[in-house]
């Protein structure tokens, strides 16, 4: 007599964190607010250089490069690192570091006892703490949120917040630097972290502590390596993340110089200045909100390929519209580009955060900083000598068309097998005989 076949048995579904609503909205909260906060930074850095510390516009395009270069010697070992600790620790302490820092810079300033070197140095120390918050950060989301759909729900939320304090932000500053002076913008960026370091105190999701793991000799190289290793030989993450580089190498080019471009060729005041760089980012919510349907209708590697061709589309059209005087076209070309990094970056990320064990996420996400991040001092580098060799224009021309050298390497290896997958899926079946 047969035996009974057995019931299949049913698939538990991924479970969030208990408090992971409450909690994420506490994260939320703390982010949007220091996010706001860093915008004030956009546009307070460069005219805090030219205009308090008398310093050229070739050196003030130096601050990003002090505040990106630690990813470069950090960016790979701080995975290693922080995939033996827990991640809301290392937050806290990171924020308190970065609010001291430009609360330090907004008193020597207002004091006028802030040499040049001094404030490349407390931004470099800034930086510093940049690198492990933000791989921290990144693999901090799916310790709350298990089920991949709600962990795409909060990255696109956080990056909503990241879009809108684009926005937001550097229209915020412009007033306030004009009526109230360029301190006080990098005053209240202070102010921005220590709220943050009292939201991420207020949540009460406690992480495992990582299992402990003998550090043999060597152990931090060898970890690296197989962070890399992951990376490099996934057919989706390495054309990404190369993609990626290069589109950051170029782009913080723009980002080094828009301010001082607003400034001395379009001839703009603090106000217009914040208005013409915040209302640029316009487009980033709408990319955000967009991602999940697109992914949905799409599938990842498409949504990835359409963001990345918007987004380079639009970096093209603005130094077009700043030749012809127009700073309205210089903010069309720049909303267009946010429509497509703001889809492009949640995708990423959660691709990222989904196909990556547990165990490596720090590393995978230490390595993505590192490659995208550390091109931010680079590019940097490259605005102040195109600056100081060919002038504002030629270096806002170049960094855009630079950026549309990020397209041959995405459309590769398993994106490029998901684009021809679906064509053929498309294709009408071929008639019998």
């Amino acid at each position: 007599m047969a035996e009974p076949a057995e019931e299949p048995r049913a698939i538990a579904e991924p479970v969030d964190a208990p408090t992971a609503r409450r909690d994420f909205g506490m994260l939320w909260a703390g982010q949007s607010t220091s996010l706001l906060g860093d915008q004030f930074m956009v546009v307070a850095l460069p005219l805090l250089a030219v205009t308090v510390l008398g310093t050229s516009n070739a050196q003030a395009a130096l601050l990003p490069f002090a505040l990106f270069l630690p990813f470069l010697p950090l960016g790979l070992p701080a995975g290693a690192i922080l995939d033996r600790l827990r991640r809301r620790p290392t937050l806290i302490v990171c924020d308190t570091i970065q609010a001291a820092c430009f609360l330090t810079v907004a008193l020597l300033a207002w004091r006028h006892l802030l040499p040049f070197w001094l404030l490349m140095l407390l931004v470099g120390v800034s930086g510093c703490t940049t690198v492990f918050f933000q791989v921290a950060y990144n693999s901090y989301l799916p310790t709350l949120f298990a089920d991949p759909r709600n962990l795409h729900r909060g990255n696109a939320r956080l990056f909503f917040s990241e879009s809108v304090s684009r926005s937001l932000g550097p229209v915020l500053a412009g007033p306030l630097i004009q009526f109230f002076g360029v301190v006080a913008a990098v005053f209240v960026n202070g102010v921005t972290r220590a709220v943050s370091v009292v939201s991420l105190l207020g949540i009460r999701h406690r992480e495992e502590r990582p299992p402990a793991v003998e550090r043999e000799r060597g152990w931090l190289v060898r970890e690296i390596r197989e962070g890399l290793r992951f990376v490099f030989g996934h057919p989706l993450l390495e054309p990404v993340l190369s993609c990626g580089s290069v589109y950051v190498l170029f782009l913080s080019m723009i980002d080094a110089i828009i301010v001082l471009y607003c400034k001395d060729v379009l001839h703009l005041n603090a106000s217009w200045i914040g208005l013409v760089v915040g209302a640029a980012a316009l487009g980033f919510p709408v990319g955000n909100m967009l991602s999940g349907r697109l992914i949905e209708r799409w599938g990842t590697p498409r949504t990835l390929v359409f963001g990345a061709f918007v987004s380079v589309t639009g970096i093209v059209l603005m130094p077009i519209a700043g030749s012809a005087g127009s700073a309205v076209g210089l903010v069309a070309g720049s909303i267009v580009h946010g429509v497509g990094e703001g889809s492009f970056g949640p995708t990423s990320l959660t691709l990222r955060q989904t196909v990556t064990p547990q165990g490596l996420l720090g590393r995978v996400n230490s390595v993505q900083r590192f490659l995208l991040w550390g091109a931010v001092p680079v590019g940097s580098l490259f605005a102040s000598l195109s600056i100081k060799l060919a002038g504002l224009s030629w270096a806002m021309w170049i960094g855009a068309l630079g950026t549309v050298l990020c397209l041959p390497p995405l459309v590769r290896r398993g994106v490029l097998a998901d684009l021809r997958g679906r064509r053929r899926a498309a294709e009408p079946a071929a008639p019998t005989s």
